[in-house]
């Protein structure tokens, strides 16, 4: 009959016997819990697993199966057997195949031999990783079968992307990045039957003109293979793109819309901040399984603005010795990516000076009335503009952190800014005031520890809503002090890795829930044990 296994061989030294001892006994198969939707058998049959002859079971929610074994001697039930049942959760597989013995050259067609699941492994340290259980049966019609509804199970699941667009930069940290996305994610995509539409970026900027122009709703989503600055580029771009689409002012936005596909970040930079935050390590295959598992994390992002203009979307943002460490980095664009960073961090850490400038912020106001009274609230706080919530604090400072994200990193296992979270709707601002080389070595030498980097005397951190940043240029005997000024009198900002410059008053605001991200929550992440040893 379709689906059945050849006959076990009989143990040598056994006696022949009777028919109906001769029957093999399937284990029995643990009984669904009651009332639990999807658990109701949709198919059952036989399949040759691991060179064993299995009694296979599919629902809507799991693949369970029971070797079949030959009868026991003494009639015993075997508890044992009970325990042989193995399971897999059907949201853990990503892809079905049937299988098929080819010749050499020979493209369609060929000699069926069952069926190949292919499903998403959780290993240690957030690791995940693909492996194939192959169940084998020779019948078309029986195999058929089955492919057709592990098919449908599949398609059900809502988040998984059936088109992609991938944008690759080539240039990204030791240039692996298109090695890393042709050897190591398309597999996995081609895999999941995910089509894709690849640009390898040319030039600073690409990524973002293609954005503008490209059919958005054709795509499931978009991918990002590169470092920080190139995922800060493309997520910049698909909220543009959001605001343009909207029909609105893309000068200045006070309230912009939300991106309209998820972002997917793999990593081929140096830092790659974004994706330690969202998978908790940097693996290129974790990161392509997520997005094939169709796994998204709701996150704020933060609009950089003047007081006329859209400076950029972004999720975190450095001023200060951060900024002017990135600043240093860029103008040695010749040397190899971690010679690069590494010197600019001495240099600017052996010519630390602080910056003097006025920070305004509007603390986060955590309500505890009910919804309606939240409602009311917020909108008397809109209407007053919160003019009597800003507080303002001048002074010098080494460097001036603000992040709607915790920015996890391999330098900072905890994160930079490990009191906030990925979609909470507030920022951490991280204030680091004038101190001594000394002791501000060991403030960042604590950032890859386990203890507190933030208790030290000159270090103040706020839960905000809303920055402003105004520097304040010195003037007379002082002026030669100015020296994080570019040639044009701007002042670099690090933003998500990506270097940007400018004169004015930046205006911070953070927007809740933004943008989608491929990933998994903060809090769902193994503690990473990472040290670091380049301070």
């Amino acid at each position: 009959m379709p689906g059945a296994a050849a006959p076990l061989p009989r143990p040598a030294g056994r006696a022949r016997a009777a028919p109906q001892e001769r029957r093999r006994r399937v284990a029995p198969l643990a009984a669904a819990p009651p009332g639990r939707a999807g658990d109701e058998p949709l198919l059952r049959g036989i399949f040759e697993i691991g060179k064993r002859s299995c009694d296979v079971v599919l629902s809507a929610r799991r693949l369970r199966w029971s070797p079949i074994l030959p009868e026991s001697p003494t009639g015993d039930s075997s508890v044992a057997l009970q325990a042989q049942e193995e399971i897999i959760e059907m949201k853990d597989v990503f892809s079905v195949k049937l299988k098929r013995r080819r010749f050499a050259g020979q493209q369609k067609g060929g000699t069926l031999l069952g069926i190949t699941i292919f499903k998403c492994l959780h290993k240690e340290e957030n690791k995940l990783t693909d492996c194939a259980i192959h169940l084998n049966n020779l019948s078309e019609d029986h195999c058929q079968s089955w492919f057709r509804h592990l098919k449908e199970i599949l398609n059900g699941f809502q988040n998984r992307p059936k088109s992609l667009k991938v944008f690759v930069n080539p240039s990204s940290h030791k240039r692996e990045a298109t090695n890393i996305y042709y050897e190591k994610v398309a597999p996995l995509f081609k895999l999941a039957d995910i089509k894709t539409d690849v640009t390898v970026t040319e030039y600073e900027g690409h990524a973002l003109s293609v954005l503008k122009e490209c059919e958005l709703q054709a795509f499931d989503g978009v991918v990002c293979v590169g470092g920080d600055g190139s995922v800060s580029e493309v997520a910049h771009g698909l909220l543009l793109r959001a605001q343009i689409d909207a029909g609105k002012d893309t000068e200045y936005v006070s309230k912009p819309v939300r991106a309209p596909v998820p972002l997917g970040v793999i990593p081929a930079g140096t830092t790659n901040i974004l994706a330690h935050t969202l998978y908790g390590i940097k693996h290129a295959v974790t990161a392509a399984l997520h997005i094939v598992m169709g796994h998204i994390q709701a996150v704020d992002v933060c609009t950089f603005s003047t007081p006329r203009k859209l400076l950029r979307f972004g999720f975190s943002a450095m001023f200060g010795f951060g900024a002017r460490t990135l600043a240093l980095a860029e103008r040695h664009r010749w040397m190899p990516s971690s010679q690069r960073k590494d010197f600019a961090f001495i240099k600017t850490l052996a010519d630390l000076r602080p910056e003097e400038c006025e920070l305004s912020f509007l603390p986060l106001q955590i309500l505890q009335e009910d919804t309606h009274e939240k409602d009311r609230r917020k909108k008397e706080r809109t209407k007053k503009g919160s003019k009597d919530q800003w507080q303002k604090i001048q002074g010098h400072f080494l460097n001036v952190s603000i992040m709607a994200i915790p920015c996890l990193c391999s330098m900072a296992p905890r994160g930079l800014a490990p009191n906030t979270r990925l979609n909470n709707g507030s920022m951490a601002l991280i204030v680091v005031q004038n101190t001594s080389r000394t002791e501000f070595i060991k403030h960042l030498k604590r950032y890859t520890t386990a203890k507190n980097q933030f208790n030290f005397p000159f270090v103040e951190t706020y839960t905000v809503q809303e920055v402003k940043v105004q520097p304040r240029l010195k003037s007379g005997p002082d002026a030669k002090e100015n020296v994080c000024l570019s040639a044009e009198g701007n002042y670099p900002w690090n933003i998500d890795g990506d270097l940007m410059k400018e004169a004015s008053e930046v205006h911070v605001r953070v927007h809740p829930q933004l943008i989608d991200l491929y990933g998994v929550n903060t809090d769902d992440l193994e503690s990473s044990q990472v040290t670091c040893n380049c301070i």
